[in-house]
């Protein structure tokens, strides 16, 4: 093989792939910073105060100056832990909750990873998440976060669950496991009540309450929040170990709050086929109902009160498992009795 041979068929799409790549951290990690700011304002806002006001004009510098903090601290490790999988831990859960963007599209074409089995690889990372939770309680040699560690892995593969078929619902409607292509088939002259969330309401109000179970936030944030569990699997972490936790489980929300928008908002078609709505880039419109989605996840946190263990399992199990079950019975029946099922 010629050097020309493997510069173009090798090392050329490497580099295009890598810069892409990088590209797409950059923007979303400064993304991130700025949502966990409006995260913190929304919540001030709600409860009447200031939030976030003093670092930078507005507070707009706050989230840098957290990082800086906590990069800054000196980490601690436990005597006991077991320093490796204790320092493991956080790095697998901030890198597969970034791996998931590779295969997200913010606008036609725009994606690291085209593959026909998008669903499945988001499907797939999302659920690999929960070892990084069980390493850290593992890891950290105490029964306080082992305990929540346990109690956070059946929450979140409980609502992996719910969430696995209200997608089958969508992928039912779609006919294709491709994300781009889920897009697509919501591409009608109806606009926005053409998309999914309409014809499956029922099923967009289960994805969104599992979403928040399934990425810890309130009112379902038992694992950090319950007294006797102090601050759940993560109580040993502090400096830039927990910061990891923290900036994997935000990637999560944004995660779950892009898929919300690809699978029931229409991804990045405007919400009329008409101008002057299709004049506006497709990523803006995919940026501001992503940001809609977590405004919704902002406002569950300020105002629902948190559930008992118990309750939250009964309504994972009891209640969404039947439900959503159900809805894809009815769904292939309506499709496939109406003749509108896809080819």
């Amino acid at each position: 093989m010629t050097m020309t041979e493997l510069w173009t068929s090798y090392l050329w799409p490497l580099l295009v792939i890598v810069a892409q790549s990088v590209l797409l951290l950059v923007v979303l990690l400064v993304a991130i910073a700025y949502v966990l700011l409006a995260d913190r304002k929304i919540w001030a806002a709600v409860q009447i105060r200031r939030g976030p006001n003093v670092v930078g004009p507005f507070g707009l510098l706050q989230s840098f100056a957290d990082l800086i903090k906590f990069v800054l601290k000196e980490p601690t490790i436990p005597a006991g832990a077991n320093k490796g999988v204790f320092l493991l831990a956080p790095l697998v859960t901030c890198t597969l909750a970034l791996a998931a963007w590779a295969v997200i599209p913010v606008n036609a074409g725009w994606v690291i990873a085209e593959i026909n089995v998008g669903v499945l690889y988001i499907f797939a990372i999302s659920s690999l998440m929960v070892y990084g939770v069980i390493m850290a309680g593992w890891a950290s040699n105490s029964k306080y976060p082992f305990l929540a560690a346990l109690r956070s892995a059946a929450q979140m593969v409980s609502y992996e669950v719910s969430i696995g078929f209200v997608i089958i619902t969508v992928l039912l409607c779609a006919g294709s496991l491709k994300l781009s292509a889920i897009v697509e088939a919501q591409d009608t002259r109806f606009g926005l009540f053409g998309w999914y969330w309409l014809p499956l309401l029922p099923m967009f109000v289960v994805f969104f309450i599992s979403a928040l179970a399934e990425t810890n936030r309130p009112p379902f944030d038992l694992v950090e929040a319950e007294s006797e569990l102090v601050a759940g699997f993560m109580v040993e972490y502090g400096s830039t170990p927990y910061m990891m936790f923290m900036l994997g489980e935000y990637v999560a929300i944004a995660t779950m709050c892009a898929m919300a928008t690809i699978l029931f908002l229409g991804g990045w078609l405007p919400p009329f086929p008409v101008p002057p709505f299709t004049w506006v880039p497709g990523v803006i419109w995919f940026t501001l109902k992503a940001l809609f989605v977590f405004f919704l996840f902002a406002m569950a946190k300020a105002i629902v009160p948190r559930y008992r263990y118990d309750q939250l399992m009964r309504l994972g199990w009891k209640v969404f498992l039947p439900l959503s079950l159900a809805m894809v019975a009815v769904v292939a029946a309506v499709l496939q009795f109406a003749g509108i099922a896809p080819r």
